[in-house]
């Protein structure tokens, strides 16, 4: 089987369609780090690397999934618009005048 060199920031797929990015190589102790989208990291030797079936893949459109955010982690309610509830020092104002 043909040898894969890792590439750290390389984004693959495998053949259950899971996306991981390589995030370390070192090439002296003959490994390679990687790390799911769902954030979990494993370690593998570059015989188990090499014998995985993996295709190049785009890093995914949804960079928080390794992350683990939730809605309100961000501080806001996303489901009532900040535009709603803003105060204008213009909405007391009698333009008539």
């Amino acid at each position: 089987m043909q040898s894969r060199v890792p590439k750290v920031g390389k984004w693959y797929e495998n053949t259950e369609g899971v996306t991981l990015e390589v995030v370390a190589f070192d090439n002296e102790d003959g490994t390679v780090e990687v790390q799911f989208y769902d954030g979990t990291v494993e370690e593998y030797d570059l015989e188990t690397w090499n014998s995985m079936l993996l295709l190049s893949a785009d890093a995914p459109e949804d960079w928080s999934g390794s992350l683990d955010l939730q809605d309100d982690n961000y501080g806001v309610d996303l489901d009532r618009p900040a535009g709603e509830s803003q105060f204008s020092p213009l909405d007391d104002y009698n333009f008539d005048d």
